[in-house]
């Protein structure tokens, strides 16, 4: 989960409208960087500049003041500034400090036994059948009842969520205004469903996100209950994501790959280091959306103030000029600093439990399915910007 909620739908990603790019994008990233190293386009409506060099990447990340995240940056439907994601310095830390240690490494620790308990029992139901749509079966469902749980809303309505969930990073639209009114329309029903929850816990307090956030404070002050539905309304949405895109587009690499699956099959404490690799390769947050608050430049190019400033993650990742043989995929890489997870400020905040499903899920799958591989003659669908992939089937 990311407090990057531009991970959850706002995605400038023009040249990447064709499908063969989403697939293998690092190509299209170094053109970008060795050619176009910000690159302005019209997306939604708005100017926006795509930023492709890792240097660059991290002087709009690092840098607030001018590359703000506040809520003119991004549109997913709210009704006001998201927290903590839209709430720059110096407010920002104060609700850091409420929202991180709900994900910290001790946190997660205590989910971890349930987590793979769940996580066996979809793996030892499908293990005989010989074929499975893994996105499907496997990726949607772990962290969708993992994170619902934690939330406090029901995993029997886990359907309805992620079709909510949808309707904001992907609506079905052709222009600029019907996506906004898809967005909006689909922004009012989450709040709707958190509006609900929210009278149940102040009825019945439980031992859930929303229970804890309508009992805490910040600087000695109470969440207020637009407090406690802006910071729900995040969660919701990058809760039931990330980590979706984030499985499909690691196991697909590594059922396309049989030399590196069989490294991690042979020596399972590779996996750690495999995800963060694969993370650094694949980066299924491919980028996030920034606002230029007065006129600035990077790499030598003009950017106006008003305009979108996407950093582009996935190419920062794939840098050259930064990484030590960039285009090797290597699970023994020593020292890798990826920013899938972004940096600064907004690092993403659920990065540790986000780590644990993707390492249970990669344990508890090559335990029982080590030899597996894409239906023959599969071409894989990759969703723009967030790089899911529906149709993810896998045989053995």
């Amino acid at each position: 989960m990311n407090d990057e909620a531009e991970g959850t739908g706002e995605s400038a990603a023009a040249p990447f409208d064709d499908p063969r790019n989403r697939q293998h994008p690092q190509e299209m990233y170094k053109l970008m960087r060795d050619h176009a190293p910000v690159t302005e386009i019209e997306r939604y409506g708005r100017t926006a500049c795509l930023v492709a060099k890792h240097e660059d990447v991290l002087t709009v990340l690092r840098n607030p003041e001018v590359f703000s995240s506040n809520d003119d940056a991004v549109d997913i439907g709210q009704v006001r500034p998201l927290v903590p994601l839209q709430i720059d310095p110096p407010n920002h830390s104060r609700y850091r400090k409420l929202t991180d240690p709900l994900f910290s490494p001790h946190r997660v620790a205590e989910i971890k036994d349930g987590t793979r308990a769940f996580v066996r029992g979809l793996v030892d139901a499908i293990k005989d059948s010989g074929h499975v749509n893994f996105h499907e079966t496997i990726a949607e469902p772990v962290p969708t009842t993992v994170f619902l749980q934690l939330l406090g809303l029901p995993t029997s309505r886990s359907a309805e969520f992620i079709a909510l969930k949808d309707g904001i990073i992907r609506p079905p639209s052709e222009t600029v205004e019907q996506r906004s009114n898809a967005v909006r329309e689909t922004g009012a029903k989450i709040y709707g469903v958190l509006d609900e929850l929210i009278d149940e816990r102040l009825a019945e307090p439980r031992d859930d996100l929303i229970s804890g956030f309508l009992a805490s404070d910040v600087g000695g002050q109470r969440l207020t209950r637009e407090d406690v539905l802006d910071i729900g309304y995040l969660f919701f949405l990058a809760g039931l994501d990330t980590v979706t895109a984030s499985l499909d587009c690691i196991m697909a690499f590594l059922a396309a790959h049989p030399s590196h699956r069989s490294e991690i099959v042979q020596d399972p404490t590779l996996i750690p280091n495999a995800i963060e690799e694969l993370l650094r390769w694949e980066t299924p947050v491919s980028n996030v959306v920034r606002v230029a608050v007065e006129d600035t430049e990077l790499s030598g190019c003009p950017v106006r103030k008003g305009s979108m400033v996407t950093p582009m993650l996935a190419s920062a990742n794939t840098d050259e000029a930064y990484w030590d043989a960039a285009d090797t995929i290597d699970f023994h890489r020593r020292t890798n600093k990826h920013l899938a997870f972004g940096v600064g400020v907004h690092r993403c905040l659920g990065s540790h439990l986000a780590r644990m499903e993707l390492r249970v899920v990669l344990e508890e799958w090559h335990r029982s399915v080590p030899e597996y591989r894409l239906r023959e003659g599969l071409v894989l669908d990759y969703t723009e910007g967030l790089r899911q992939v529906n149709n993810l089937e896998l045989v053995w």
